[in-house]
């Protein structure tokens, strides 16, 4: 099928999930699986370049450059865009350090997909329109299409406001993993008014609030922080023995970055009782799972559980 054609795509399948430790009869839970997209660039990047892809091809663009740390989705995805439709991509990886250490699995599946590698220094990274370092790297690929960390944009807010629709009216509640925000922008521009969404951070904090605003004036919303376990890709053994038994009981595999925290914090909540008797739960699983290999090597440092 076309890449990107979302007419193609199979019916959406949304799997009931049994809560943990908790009565079913309370509020009930479900599992929207957009990790299933039959396509390279599945998941919540699917829906991210989507838009960005047309744009680039209907403006006459020559390659595409982005951003990402070392175990990007974004990378990971748009060095497949690449390969599949031959065109030219380029990722500008935060931390210089990594230049000079083997490259772990998402950084070498990029690479050998063609993608051209650029490791800066964390405070060029941060400074990125005005950093020199990043200026010259873009200055050798004249015609360039500059898609921000993460895939975030206007195009790809546009994309995963696709994610809802009649499909996913019954529920009251919206939950997704964020990072730049651009998904979860989506979803919130999609919902309806009655639903609230639900935002949880893989990293510190809850700025993503001033990502989301740029999109929508939509309140419907909060984001939370509560399990990102104290930073971006920072894992412990109770959130890799969480999504080892998620696996066992319902052959779905979660990702330490992003789904494996949501849920886990998700599920937390409703233990908890955050959520009014009688909820419909609906957690939006945005894929990422090419990131797991990664993480394992990790896990093997740290002489912690794998992910199963």
């Amino acid at each position: 099928m076309n890449l990107f054609d979302a007419a193609k795509l199979p019916p959406v399948l949304i799997e009931p999930i049994r809560i943990l430790g908790h009565n079913p009869s309370e509020v009930e839970l479900s599992l929207l699986r957009e990790d299933l997209i039959p396509s390279p660039v599945s998941g919540n990047k699917f829906r991210k370049l989507r838009y960005n892809y047309q744009h680039f091809r209907s403006e006459g663009f020559r390659s595409m450059v982005s951003f990402g740390g070392a175990h990007s989705n974004h990378i990971d995805s748009l060095a497949c865009l690449g390969k599949i439709t031959d065109i030219p991509t380029v990722g500008i990886i935060r931390g210089e350090e990594l230049a000079s250490k083997p490259l772990n699995p998402t950084l070498a599946k990029a690479k050998e997909s063609g993608m051209k590698l650029y490791f800066v220094s964390r405070t060029a990274y941060r400074q990125k329109e005005a950093s020199d370092e990043i200026r010259k790297i873009l200055l050798q690929y004249p015609g360039h299409f500059l898609i921000p960390e993460g895939g975030t944009n206007q195009l790809a807010v546009k994309g995963c406001e696709e994610i809802l629709g009649i499909h996913t009216r019954e529920f009251t509640h919206i939950c997704c993993a964020t990072g730049t925000g651009g998904t979860l922008a989506g979803l919130i521009k999609s919902s309806a008014n009655d639903q609230q969404v639900i935002g949880f951070s893989a990293l510190k904090g809850t700025f993503q609030t001033e990502e989301i605003v740029k999109y929508t004036d939509k309140v419907n919303f909060e984001i939370t922080d509560q399990a990102c376990l104290g930073g971006y890709a920072k894992m412990d053994r109770s959130l890799i023995v969480f999504m080892n038994q998620l696996k066992e009981q319902t052959n779905i595999g979660l990702d330490p970055i992003y789904t494996g925290k949501m849920m886990m914090g998700l599920m937390g909540r409703i233990r908890d009782g955050h959520f009014p008797k009688n909820s419909r739960i609906l957690a939006v699983h945005t894929g990422g799972l090419q990131g797991i290999p990664a993480m394992n090597q990790i896990l093997i440092k740290k002489q912690l559980p794998l992910i199963r």
